[in-house]
């Protein structure tokens, strides 16, 4: 007695279709699993054969056998309990072949026959459904997530016996399937408290979180504690571009299969905003694990990534950045293969002057020369030179702070973000690019092009900062990125010169 059934699994975030097959035979009683299985999906088989007797179904003793293919693949997680039940019953006979076609099945069982919530079946219900796949059985706790994909049917069940139920006799059943049409995806709710307007004063930091909001730049500030740093960073979510629809599923497969969807949430929606902190391990933040995972940099897809008190991170923890912040993509590397995770990030950064933290102001400062370079040493030039703008914040002035005057809200800056966007939109149409931030260094000379009088001043001031290559053309996609915020089509000598004062100061970094 033979039967298959349709499955599914994730590679990184990327989703493939798994074949179950069972054969029962007369024979030795035993239980064999086959297709490359990691451990906890070789306890299926206790866990199925516990689960199909308290659920009250009898399961003559026999010779099972179980093959997850593709087999060369790694099979992990315990999604495929269900599966492996409903495919012994059907061999049993326990209702017709028919009602398992075109079905995809996915779930973990508990012992009592329960169907517990699995990862990844967002990924997993996309990449089945371009594939033909119209039916789905889930745990109840995952049907609001596998109806974000429209135009499928979803049954979604809490237990061995409900769904034996279902499948022996559908119209009689209390299970009902649920055709789905989307989500009505709407804008993210932006009222969580954190607004632009409730900043005092650091108008230039202000100035540079608008700049590398509208062109996506990565973004460093520098000041003493107090000064807003991380009040700033907080509240730059709020002024990029709610998320696309597209954008949406993207982060939402992440959070799927890092097992982070709770509730009834649909979708992510919100930007995301990360902010580990500076004692985590290069696995959690990069990926990886021993089973592997994405990490803290593909958690802000389409978001933001804040390291506050970046020199207290281990150096070789902030240089594993240093690919993914060009390539927007992670690629985690083990002996069974290669798992890539996506990592398209806005970096914020935020440290301190010395290791007291109020450098220069010898008043205060009591570190030597030694102890800032060592302190600040600790941030690679490789790093430095992937910073887009960097910000000197001061302490915020009494009259500033005790003022009545109201900033500027997040919802204001947020159109001029958008506004400057919607040229970068028309200008890479069709280039792949979406951003000025994502420009490699040869289409920035197409971008970026500069009069006369604005090269004689760039090669000025390639020499006289010393600017690596890199450098220089991060200058140009911050000008190119001020002068979309001012509406002009060519960049100026004031877009680059304001655009410069955003390197990194040589007074503490030399």
């Amino acid at each position: 007695m033979y039967s298959e059934i349709t499955s599914g699994a994730v590679l990184g975030v990327s989703a493939y279709i798994v074949r179950v097959e069972v054969d029962v035979a007369t024979g030795l009683p035993c239980f064999n699993m086959v297709g490359l299985l990691s451990n906890e999906t070789r306890e299926s088989r206790e866990r199925v054969t516990v689960a199909l007797k308290n659920a009250g179904l009898d399961i003559p003793p026999g010779h099972i056998t179980v093959n997850l293919s593709p087999a060369d693949v790694k099979k992990e997680g315990t999604a495929f309990d269900l599966p492996i039940a409903i495919g012994m019953l059907e061999a049993l006979g326990y209702f017709e072949e028919r009602m398992t076609k075109n079905t995809l099945f996915l779930g973990e069982l508990g012992l009592s026959g329960e169907i517990k919530p699995v990862r990844g079946v967002l990924p997993i219900v996309r990449a089945a459904k371009d594939k033909g796949i119209k039916r789905f059985v889930l745990p109840r706790e995952n049907v609001a997530e596998g109806a974000v994909i429209p135009d499928i049917t979803i049954i979604g069940v809490g237990d061995v016996r409900e769904l034996l139920d279902f499948l022996q006799n559908p119209e009689h059943s209390y299970v009902e399937p649920v055709i789905t049409d989307g989500v009505c995806f709407a804008e993210q709710n932006r009222e969580d408290g954190t607004d632009f307007v409730q900043v005092k004063g650091q108008e230039t930091a202000k100035r540079a979180a608008e700049i590398a909001a509208a062109g996506f730049h990565n973004l460093l500030m520098l000041g003493p504690p107090g000064a807003g740093k991380s009040m700033i960073a907080k509240r730059i979510p709020g002024i990029l571009p709610p998320l696309t629809v597209e954008e949406s599923l993207e982060v939402t497969s992440i959070y799927s299969v890092a097992g982070l969807l709770k509730g009834e949430a649909q979708l992510v929606t919100d930007r995301p905003f990360q902010a580990p902190h500076h004692s985590i391990s290069q696995a959690a933040l990069l990926g990886g694990g021993s089973r592997i995972r994405p990490g803290m940099i593909s958690l802000a897809h389409r978001g933001v990534l804040f390291l506050d008190e970046l020199p207290e991170f281990q150096r070789y923890i902030l240089d594993g950045l240093r690919q993914p912040l060009e390539e927007h993509y992670i690629v985690i590397a083990r002996a069974a293969g290669n798992v890539s995770y996506p990592a398209d990030f806005m970096l914020v950064c935020a440290l301190n002057p010395c290791p007291c933290g109020y450098f220069p102001d010898r008043n205060r400062c009591r570190c030597t020369e030694q102890e800032i370079h060592r302190y600040l040493g600790k941030i690679s030039g490789p790093i430095l030179d992937r910073i887009d703008l960097c910000v000197e914040l001061q302490p915020v002035e009494l009259p500033k702070l005790q003022s009545k005057n109201k900033g500027e809200r997040s919802a204001d800056i947020r159109k001029r973000v958008e506004s400057a966007r919607q040229l970068q939109k028309e200008r890479f149409k069709n280039t792949g690019y979406r951003f000025n931030g994502e420009m490699d260094s040869s289409d920035t000379e197409k971008y970026c092009r500069l009069g006369p009088e604005e090269e004689a001043y760039m090669e000025h001031i390639y020499h006289s900062l010393q600017l690596s290559a890199r450098a220089y053309h991060r200058v140009l996609k911050v000008a190119r990125t001020i002068a979309d915020l001012d509406g002009k089509e060519e960049i100026s000598k004031e877009h680059l010169l304001e655009a410069v004062c955003y390197r990194p100061p040589a007074t503490y970094f030399r």
